[in-house]
């Protein structure tokens, strides 16, 4: 059988959102003109260099930039790609109530089903990568099929549980109160395309004054590198995997950034097997070669389809 590598890009549009929720900038007109150059500018710019090489992929489109940039997420819409979660204002699910994580999840559920034509999004990213402990259960409820915020692994997908638990130390109680291991949740029916701050534009090459590691100006080929050793290696020992990687329009929407991925984009086209795929096609894929376990708490209303069928491999 060939070998099957699913790559793919999930595009996560914080904008004017990531400085209200995340960046510490809600109170900086600086910082809110970089999310607007974020929607207005570098949206566009992406878009241009998907065409280009005519690469379908996911948009994870918070509530606010939806409303806030609606031609330029139109543009996103109408050219053909998927289209996720990503909160409302890019808020911190960890931070806030189980009503409000459960109120922002309808609303901007609703947002995107009514903006994609009637079509609900399938997938979701937690703001932050910052996952709840409701949260698996909230996505399922929802009946989302695949969540990108969880790091368990770094090229296969696989089925997410439901909720770990683990004990913190505690320095002032005796030492066998707290030394215990942690124990795993269930597996659920909700597939995990795992996340990794490694293959993220935003963390080395976009600058926020609150953030003390914050990098904002390594050099693009240092990070291109790092993304060809990661492909390099589960090129040579994975028969078939994944390589799901994230940016922003924030970053990704900069000439210098423009000109690594697609110097990164044509090198990866010289490999063998290699399929540029939206994170929805590496979900079916796996559901279509694996079943969760017995049992499993499943997305609601989800039916598997007969259709599904794990991607072909390239000859």
């Amino acid at each position: 059988m060939p070998r099957k590598i699913l790559v793919g890009f999930g595009v996560d549009v914080d904008a004017v959102a990531g400085w209200l929720g995340s960046y510490g900038g809600e109170d900086s007109p600086l910082d809110i003109s970089r999310g607007m150059y974020a929607g207005e500018v570098g949206v566009p710019r992406l878009l241009k260099l998907f065409d280009k090489y005519s690469i379908k992929c996911t948009w994870f489109i918070p509530g606010h930039s939806l409303e806030t940039f609606p031609k330029e997420m139109a543009a996103v819409r109408d050219a053909g790609h998927e289209i996720g979660l990503h909160g409302y204002s890019h808020e911190n699910p960890v931070s806030m109530t189980l009503e409000q994580q459960r109120d922002i999840l309808d609303h901007t559920y609703k947002l995107l089903t009514d903006f994609n034509h009637g079509i609900p999004p399938k997938g979701s990213v937690a703001p932050w990568w910052e996952t709840s402990s409701e949260g698996t259960m909230l996505l399922l409820e929802k009946g989302i099929e695949y969540d990108h915020s969880n790091m368990s692994h770094d090229c296969q997908s696989y089925y997410l549980r439901d909720q770990d638990t683990w004990t913190k130390i505690d320095y002032k109680a005796q030492a066998h109160t707290w030394m215990k291991p942690l124990q795993k949740g269930n597996e659920t029916g909700l597939v995990e395309i795992p996340a990794n701050w490694y293959l993220d534009d935003l963390p080395p090459m976009m600058f926020i004054k609150s953030s003390p590691n914050s990098h904002g100006w390594v050099n693009s080929r240092d990070v291109e590198q790092l993304w060809k050793d990661t492909f390099t290696y589960f090129y040579r020992e994975e028969k078939d995997f994944i390589f799901p990687i994230t940016i922003h329009p924030d970053v990704s929407g900069r000439p210098h950034v423009l000109l690594m991925l697609e110097r990164f984009i044509e090198w990866v086209n010289t490999h063998d097997n290699v399929q540029w795929v939206p994170m929805y096609e590496m979900a079916r894929d796996l559901r279509a070669r694996k079943d969760p376990a017995p049992g499993a708490k499943m997305p609601k209303g989800y039916v598997k389809d007969v259709r599904d069928k794990p991607v072909k491999a390239r000859l």
